[in-house]
């Protein structure tokens, strides 16, 4: 049996599949404190009571370090834990859930498989920034791009539906969740992505900023400190610095429940209008960069969960008339176990 764990700072999924890759048992759970991580994680895995062989795990940066699925080891441990300061909302709880997956799963191997992986023969047109030569290679500052194993899931989904060679299909991805970030895929390669060398690039979120001039950034800085920008960056701004409210769907009930007061009807009115527009502008530059687009896919909870809002995205896009737009589910888990299955026959 295969047990794939998919940890993050406010959630926690599992799925145990079979060597068909059918689902035996499921979990899931909303984390209301970090401090309880490890605790409700160690109860989230005691429900588990079949034989498992092989844990997969997303790990959601790799940089150049990590570029396929690999086995654990405790000297690859060392190197993830330092990549966690470059997603701090994930990579530090997908590094606990290899270790307690370690003890509580004794010699059964352990493989991390990387949201950073689909990109990672991304142009170099596209992962280049426009920075000095020397602090590039310093820093290793480039383009990464994130949410990869969705955007390769759906985009495989959606190949399957319209039945036409991969390789002949230009695809945009548009995952929308409490992360979101829009993939342009051309004859089966990723052209470019929306997020950089962090989660943080790219579109307006729920709690992250996306694109915006840098020099706010350093106004930040100069004014709080490099953690304190940190935290309003990825967690105080997007669509909850707007209106106050971080969850799509809340800000959506919110509007249809009480539209009658204009000055909160302008606030969450204003965040929505503000997350919808940056898609907008993504799928605008990529249908120009693709030079055109047979197929767009929305998914995650926002993406393929909300009608209203893939309305509001393409209701004025006349570029999409002759593209066919469909609303898919994603499945990590089942994406991960077929990865790490293959990892194990080689």
């Amino acid at each position: 049996m295969i047990l794939v764990l998919n940890c993050g700072s406010q959630s926690i999924k599992w799925k145990v599949f079979n060597n068909g890759l059918k689902v035996v048992n499921k979990g899931k759970c909303e984390i209301l404190d970090s401090l309880d991580f490890e605790k409700i994680l160690a109860g989230e895995l005691s429900k588990i009571k079949e034989d498992i062989s092989m844990v997969g795990h997303r790990v959601v940066h790799g940089k150049d370090i990590f570029r396929e699925p690999v086995e654990i080891t405790n000297e690859n441990i060392k190197e993830l834990e330092k990549l966690s300061c470059l997603d701090p909302l994930h990579n530090p709880f997908n590094v606990l859930g290899i270790k307690t997956c370690q003890k509580i799963f004794l010699g059964v191997p352990q493989i991390a498989v990387f949201d950073t992986e689909f990109f990672k023969d991304l142009p170099e047109v596209a992962y280049t920034y426009g920075l000095p030569a020397e602090v590039v290679k310093e820093f290793g500052f480039k383009r990464y791009g994130f949410h990869g194993i969705s955007h390769e899931y759906v985009a495989g989904q959606a190949v399957e539906k319209v039945k036409k060679p991969f390789e002949k299909l230009k695809i945009i991805t548009c995952h929308l969740g409490g992360g979101a970030s829009i993939t342009a895929i051309r004859n089966g390669k990723v052209v470019d992505t929306s997020m950089g060398f962090t989660p943080m690039q790219g579109l307006v979120m729920m709690t992250r900023a996306g694109d915006m001039d840098s020099g706010i950034v350093l106004d930040l800085a100069q004014k709080f400190g490099a953690e304190k920008t940190d935290d309003i960056l990825n967690k105080e701004s997007g669509v909850k610095g707007i209106c106050g409210e971080g969850e799509m769907l809340k800000v959506l009930s919110r509007l249809e429940r009480d539209p009658s007061v204009a000055g909160e009807k302008n606030k969450y009115q204003l965040a929505l209008d503000v997350f919808v527009y940056s898609i907008q502008k993504y799928i605008g530059s990529y249908f120009a960069i693709l030079g055109g687009c047979d197929i767009l896919v929305f998914t995650g909870a926002i993406g393929s969960g909300s009608a209203k809002i893939r309305s509001m995205i393409t209701k004025n896009l006349n570029i999409l008339k002759k593209t066919r737009i469909l609303a898919i589910e994603t499945d990590e888990e089942l994406a991960i176990a077929t990865k790490i299955l293959e990892y194990g026959k080689k």
